[in-house]
């Protein structure tokens, strides 16, 4: 049976491919604040500004291209199962090659209905309009989980990271919960890379690895270890 890899992954991956990361050092993204375009609130506010805004998150991301740490995450599924758990909502892991890819914060090639959060459809261009409804008559939002709302996929990620052989944590602060919770359901001593220039508030933990690259270096380093130690 193949050893289980998940790697949790955040913006810092999804910034070496060019893709703005979601809260900047001075509290913006992309020039907004993050309350007026990912929170319920800014919707209610200005719904065309929040459309205006994913439109052109999409179309950033489509003309991205996946990295060297995506590619090497991908390729460890030749001798790994792997699963990936990460809070971007680009498709850069599966655009790669990953094909078990649990997107806790939501994917942005998507849309739901405003009334029923079930309804979700993928979307084949980049732009939600106002007046685009669904099935059942009501507009329709980014498939994005905003600040305030629920993560549906959380306890399917604790799942996973429960049963993991091998932690990988790669470009991610730790600093954005429920996600940043998800170090602690690993099983006692299992093996724990931390990949970031910087060091997310981990210290303490048994067979931790800090591995002080960003991803397109670190990851490739990390997973010919891995491959070593298999």
């Amino acid at each position: 049976m193949k050893k289980k890899i998940v790697a949790l992954t955040g913006a810092g991956i999804s910034a070496e491919s060019g893709l703005a990361t979601f809260r900047g050092s001075d509290g913006l993204w992309e020039g907004h604040r993050v309350e007026d375009v990912a929170s319920p609130e800014g919707w209610a506010r200005n719904p065309a500004l929040v459309l205006d805004f994913y439109n052109q998150r999409r179309a950033a991301a489509r003309a991205a291209q996946p990295n060297a740490g995506h590619l090497a995450l991908a390729a460890l599924e030749r001798d790994f199962e792997v699963v990936v758990i990460t809070q971007n909502v680009d498709d850069l892991h599966e655009r790669a090659g990953s094909s078990h890819v649990i997107h806790l914060h939501g994917q942005l090639f998507e849309a739901r209905s405003t009334r029923h959060e079930e309804l979700i459809y993928p979307l084949s261009g980049d732009t939600i309009h106002l007046g685009d409804v669904c099935e059942r008559g009501h507009q329709l939002r980014p498939n994005i989980v905003w600040f305030g709302e629920a993560v549906p996929l959380m306890e399917q990620a604790m799942e996973e990271t429960a049963s993991a052989d091998v932690l990988l944590v790669i470009g991610t602060s730790l600093q954005v919960y429920p996600a940043a919770n998800l170090v602690h359901f690993t099983r006692p001593g299992c093996p724990t890379y931390v990949i970031d220039p910087s060091q997310p508030p981990l210290a303490g933990r048994a067979n931790l690895h800090f591995v002080a690259e960003p991803a397109t270096t670190g990851v490739p380093k990390v997973a010919a270890l891995l491959l070593q130690q298999a």
